[in-house]
C-alpha cells in the first residue's frame, strides 16, 4: 500500500482521491462527496433524511403505492409461506417472521406435527420481545447448538441487521439466556462449540487483530470461567488475509477439529488441529473447496490440478480417504465432471449416500452416488419433478438417507418434498406448498440464449405474458448478478410476480459470466481484467431482448444488487442507450475506494487492487463513479442502501446520487436506516423498499 493510501485509510474521510490511470500515487484530487461516507454523521444523516423525503413525495404518496405495499408485505408475512427447518435431535427449528412478529420468532416442532397444515410450534425466543425489554433492535442471526443434546445454543444478534453481531449463550431447556454463559461483544465474527465448557472464538480481539477487510485475523480457544482476554491462541494469520475461523466436526466417531484462514475468495487454507494443537495443513489447491465428511475428503476443484501423475480439470469433484490422504497418498475417485453445458451445482452426504445436484445449461439433475467395495455406484434420484428448481440437502446425514427436497421456478410455487436417497426408497412425499401470491396463469417461462460481444453463449430466462405482441412496448425488468460464482436460477418470487407480473410486465433473468452456471470457468471468464465481459453478455442479453421485439429501450428496465449494483452501475454508464430506467440495490460504485470501505478489501480477488496501478488500469474502466459524465444523459434511476450495511458501504450509493444529482440527472434516493446487506431488517421494511423500486420501475416503463 502506498503511503498516500495508508494517510487515506488513516484519516478515515480522507480527501485524497487518485486522479487518472497511474492510481492514488499520482497525487491527491478533491472528492467533494466524500464527506457521504460517514456512515452515521449527522451531517450525512440529515441529507440522507432530505434525499428519502424527495423519494417518498415522489413514489409513496399515491393510493397505488399503499396498495402495493400492503400486497407485499401481505405475502412476506403470510401463514401459508413454507417454514423452513432443520432438525437437531428430535426437534425441527425453524425462524419465523409475520406480521405479529416483526423481528420474529425463534421455535420448534416435531415432525409429526410439522406435516400438519397449522403446526404447533414451541416458541423458544421471542425478538420483539426481547427488543422490548433490552431497548434494542436486534435482528437475527443464527444459533449454533451443541450436539448431541442441543440443550445449549450460541445465538448470534446483530443491531439493525449489520453483519457485525454479539454471541450470547441459551439454555434450550430453560428458554433463556444463561447467566454469565459464553459472550462475545459486538464484532464480525463469532464463537464455535468445542465441548460444553469451550468454544473456538474468532472476533475482535482490540488493536491489530482483524484483517484489513475488518474480519477475524486471530482464533482462540476459550474456556468456560476463565477470562476473554486469556483465552490460547490457535491460529493467527495476517492482516491481508480475508477471515480466520476454527470449528469442531461433531460426527460420531469422526470428531475433528478445523482451522480455516481464508485469504480471499476462494482461496483458503484448512488446518487439523491435532490434539497437541498442532495444526496439519489439508495439502490440496488453495482454490478447492474442502470438506470432511465421516471417512471421505471430497475436493471441488477451480483450477487443473496435476497429481498422483494424473490432470483433473477445474470443475471436478474428487473423493479420497480422509485419513489416507492426511498420510499422503493422492488416490481419487471421480465423482463429477464438467462438459460445455454442465457443472456442479452442490452436493449433500446423507448417512450412506452423496447425492449431486448438477446444472445442465442452468436446469438441476439429481444423481445418487453410493461408495462401495468396487467403487461409487450411481443412479438419478427417483420421483423428483423435472421442471424448475430442484434442491436435496440431507435431513441428518448422521442417522437416515432422508433429504429435503425443493421444487420451485418463476410461475410456480415452491413445493417442499421429503425424499429419501436409499434405493428402493418410496416416491418422496410432499410436505408444504406455497400458495399462489399472484395469478401466473396468463405467463409463461422461456430459455433463450444471446450471443455476446466475443461470441460467447449467455443463456437467459424469459418469463412473459402469453398473448406477448412482440411489438416492442412490454413493460420489461432484467435482472442480473454476475460475479463470485454465484448461479441464478428459476425461483418463485410472490413480490415479483404480484409486483410486476400480474399487471403484465415482462420479466428476465441473466445468466452473465462471472456467475457458476457453468462453473468455475464461467465465473474466471469475468475475474479482474475481464470484468468487462460480464457486462457486455448483460447488454447482449437486453439487446437480444429488443432485436426479439419483446421490449425496446424505452421499456426495458434493469436491476441488481451488491456485486449486481455495481453491473447495474455500469450498465447506466457504459450501455445508457439500452435501459428506460435503472435500479440500483446496495451496490459497489466507487472502485478506487472500494478496498477501503468496510469489507471491500476482501474482493479484491475478484475486482483488484486500485492502489496498484497496473490494476488500477482496468479497475477504472468498470467504476461507474469515475466512468460517470455529467455532460450526458442518463436514463432515470433509483439508487437503494441501508445505512447498517456494513459490508458494502452505504457512500456507494450517496456520493453516485450526489454525484448524478448535482448534474441534473433523473435520479432518486433512498437509505433504509436499519436493515444491515440485506436492505431491510423485517418484512415491512422489506415491502416498503420493494413497492418503491417496483413503483419506479412501473411508472417509468409502462408509458
Amino acid at each position: 500500500m502506498s503511503k498516500l493510501s495508508q494517510a487515506c485509510v488513516a484519516a478515515g474521510v480522507a480527501v485524497c482521491l487518485a486522479a487518472g490511470a497511474a492510481g492514488a500515487q499520482e497525487g491527491a484530487v478533491g472528492d467533494p462527496h466524500q464527506w457521504l461516507e460517514g456512515v452515521e454523521d449527522p451531517k450525512a444523516l440529515e441529507w440522507v433524511k432530505a434525499q428519502n423525503a424527495v423519494a417518498e413525495a415522489e413514489l409513496a404518496a399515491t393510493p397505488e403505492f399503499r396498495r402495493l405495499e400492503a400486497d407485499l408485505l401481505a405475502i412476506y408475512d403470510s401463514d401459508a409461506r413454507i417454514p423452513a427447518v432443520n432438525k437437531q435431535g428430535e426437534w425441527y427449528y425453524n425462524f419465523w417472521r409475520d406480521q405479529q412478529n416483526p423481528r420474529g420468532l425463534w421455535r420448534r416442532t416435531t415432525l409429526e406435527e410439522y406435516r400438519k397444515p397449522n403446526p404447533q410450534w414451541d416458541v423458544l425466543l421471542d425478538l420483539d420481545a426481547l427488543n422490548k425489554a433490552e431497548g434494542t433492535n436486534w435482528v437475527w442471526g443464527g444459533a449454533n447448538c451443541l450436539r448431541p443434546d442441543y440443550a445449549r445454543c450460541l445465538i448470534a444478534l446483530s443491531r439493525g441487521g449489520a453483519d457485525a453481531t454479539v454471541t450470547r449463550e441459551f439454555d434450550i431447556p430453560s428458554k433463556s439466556f444463561v447467566e454469565g454463559g459464553f459472550f462475545r461483544p459486538e464484532a464480525k465474527g463469532a464463537l464455535t462449540w468445542v465441548d460444553r465448557d469451550t468454544v473456538y472464538a474468532f472476533t475482535d480481539f482490540g488493536d491489530g487483530t482483524l484483517t484489513e477487510s475488518g474480519y477475524p485475523r486471530i482464533v482462540k480457544r476459550w474456556t468456560r470461567g476463565t477470562p476473554f482476554e486469556s483465552a490460547a491462541v490457535v491460529y493467527e494469520g495476517t492482516a491481508d488475509d480475508m477471515y480466520i475461523s476454527a470449528g469442531r466436526d461433531h460426527t460420531p466417531f469422526y470428531e475433528r477439529d478445523f482451522v480455516s484462514r481464508t485469504i480471499a475468495f476462494y482461496n483458503d487454507e484448512v488446518y487439523l488441529v491435532g490434539a497437541d494443537g498442532a495444526l496439519t495443513k489439508v495439502d490440496a489447491p488453495n482454490s478447492a473447496n474442502k470438506s470432511a465428511n465421516r471417512e471421505w475428503l471430497t475436493l471441488e476443484l477451480r483450477e487443473p490440478w496435476t497429481v498422483g501423475g494424473r490432470t483433473y480439470p477445474a470443475g471436478s469433484l474428487l473423493a479420497a480417504n480422509f485419513d489416507a490422504f492426511m498420510a499422503g497418498e493422492r488416490s481419487f475417485d471421480v465423482l463429477f465432471e464438467p462438459s460445455d453445458t454442465t457443472s456442479l451445482a452442490g452436493f449433500s452426504w446423507t448417512k450412506n449416500h452423496l447425492v449431486l445436484n448438477v446444472l445442465e445449461d442452468v436446469k438441476n439433475k439429481l444423481t445418487v452416488l453410493t461408495p462401495g467395495a468396487d467403487g461409487w455406484a450411481r443412479r438419478p434420484l427417483a420421483g423428483v419433478p423435472e421442471f424448475g428448481t430442484v434442491s436435496a440437502r440431507a435431513v441428518d446425514s448422521d442417522e437416515s438417507d432422508a433429504l429435503w427436497l425443493t421444487v420451485t421456478d418463476f410461475l410456480t410455487p415452491s413445493t417442499l418434498m421429503l425424499g429419501d436417497a436409499g434405493e428402493g426408497a418410496a416416491a418422496p412425499e410432499t410436505l408444504k406448498t406455497m400458495p399462489a401470491f399472484f395469478d401466473a396463469s396468463n405467463h409463461v417461462v422461456e430459455q433463450h440464449f444471446a450471443t455476446s460481444k466475443d461470441g460467447t453463449r449467455v443463456p437467459y430466462f424469459l418469463v412473459r405474458p402469453k398473448d406477448l405482441a412482440f411489438d416492442g412496448t412490454a413493460p420489461t425488468l432484467l435482472y442480473g448478478y454476475g460475479g463470485f460464482e454465484i448461479s441464478l436460477t428459476p425461483g418463485y418470487s410472490g413480490g415479483t410476480g404480484k409486483g410486476w407480473l400480474e399487471k403484465g410486465g415482462t420479466y428476465a433473468v441473466a445468466n452473465i459470466r462471472g456467475g457458476g452456471e457453468y462453473g468455475p470457468r464461467w465465473h474466471q471468464a469475468a475475474l479482474k481484467q475481464n470484468r468487462h465481459k460480464a457486462y457486455e453478455d448483460f447488454a447482449a442479453v437486453a439487446q437480444d431482448m429488443i432485436d426479439r421485439n419483446i421490449t425496446s429501450p424505452a421499456h426495458l428496465g434493469i436491476r441488481g444488487g451488491s456485486n449486481g449494483g455495481l453491473l447495474t452501475g455500469n450498465m447506466l454508464v457504459q450501455y445508457p442507450e439500452l435501459f428506460g430506467a435503472v435500479v440500483i440495490q446496495v451496490p459497489l460504485l466507487d472502485m478506487q475506494r472500494y478496498n477501503k470501505l468496510l469489507a471491500g478489501a476482501s474482493w479484491m480477488a475478484e475486482y483488484g487492487n486500485p492502489d496498484i496501478p497496473e490494476e488500477w488500469e482496468y479497475i477504472q474502466t468498470f467504476s461507474p463513479y469515475h466512468l460517470f459524465d455529467p455532460a450526458k444523459q442518463y436514463p432515470p434511476t433509483i439508487l437503494l442502501t441501508s445505512t447498517r450495511d456494513d459490508r458494502v458501504h452505504p457512500g456507494h450509493a450517496r456520493k453516485m446520487h450526489a454525484k448524478m444529482l448535482e448534474s441534473g440527472q433523473d435520479v432518486r434516493y433512498y437509505e433504509n436506516i436499519e436493515g444491515g446487506h440485506g436492505g431491510a431488517a423485517d418484512n415491512r421494511q422489506a415491502a416498503h423498499m420493494d413497492a418503491l423500486y417496483l413503483t419506479f420501475l412501473w411508472q417509468q416503463l409502462s408509458k
